[in-house]
């Protein structure tokens, strides 16, 4: 259906990142339903590795300059926005120099996971939901893609609960094999600040344990891969929420 405003949240696309299938889905997603006719914005991090110059990344000082408390610390949210190569299709960039300025997404050189990980998928999803506030653009349907993307439901639907912005939006997740890692063990204790408490990824938080949380959270769960690891696969065939097998990018739009 056409004429829809629909948001892609996503830790990956092409040509931002290549060589992974969530890029190149994501990419295709956003385009088929632009080239549609609907109203596309995307939604991403500004990785380090993303450069500026080439991808001509601009600043937006008009939604820049909030602040997202994280655990009782004052965050500086930068956003940066540029189109698509070749396309009128715009991406917006979560920025902020303590938390996205590394080179490498998740992992130091060594494999180890970084320590800040969960603080940044929070400062993450609350920097899309605040931007989005601030661009007065109600979106209809909400596409998740990536563990990062994962937080947003959760905080829709505790901490912005009271928040009727978002409350008529359609809640889909793609679920992908992403390489897993432990989170931080006080990711409990930042999820408290903001009243968040009794989640069942918090017995053994990792990056899979918030995409599994995050099922009971949306509308809809697709499998982004066609074949998922085991953990994931048994979560989406226990899952109560209504799920699709997967879809190539021709027929993502039954979902919608």
């Amino acid at each position: 259906m056409p004429n829809q405003k629909i948001l892609y949240i996503t830790t990956e696309m092409y040509p931002y990142q290549e060589d992974t299938n969530m890029a190149t889905v994501v990419n295709k997603m956003a385009l088929k339903m632009h080239q549609e006719g609907n109203d596309v914005r995307v939604f991403m991090p500004r990785f380090g590795q993303i450069s500026e110059r080439k991808f001509q990344l601009h600043e937006v000082i008009r939604l820049s300059g909030m602040n997202i408390i994280i655990n009782d610390l004052d965050q500086p949210l930068i956003i940066k926005v540029a189109s698509l190569p070749g396309e009128r299709l715009q991406v917006y960039f979560i920025d902020n120099e303590e938390y996205f300025k590394r080179k490498q997404q998740y992992f130091e050189d060594d494999g180890t996971a970084f320590d800040d990980n969960d603080e940044r998928a929070i400062f993450f999803a609350r920097g899309v939901i605040e931007t989005i506030k601030k661009l007065n653009w109600v979106p209809d349907v909400i596409h998740l893609n990536g563990w990062m993307a994962s937080f947003m439901p959760i905080y829709l639907k505790t901490y912005y609960e009271s928040d009727t912005y978002f409350k008529d939006a359609k809640i889909v997740i793609s679920l992908y094999n992403e390489k897993d890692a432990a989170l931080s063990a006080n990711v409990e204790e930042k999820l408290k600040f903001d009243n968040i408490s009794g989640l069942k990824a918090l017995d053994k938080p990792s990056f899979q344990s918030f995409v599994i949380e995050s099922m009971n959270y949306v509308d809809a769960v697709v499998k982004g891969d066609e074949f998922l690891n085991e953990e994931l696969d048994k979560a989406f065939n226990e899952t109560a929420t209504e799920k699709s097998e997967y879809l190539d990018v021709d027929s993502i739009n039954k979902l919608y």
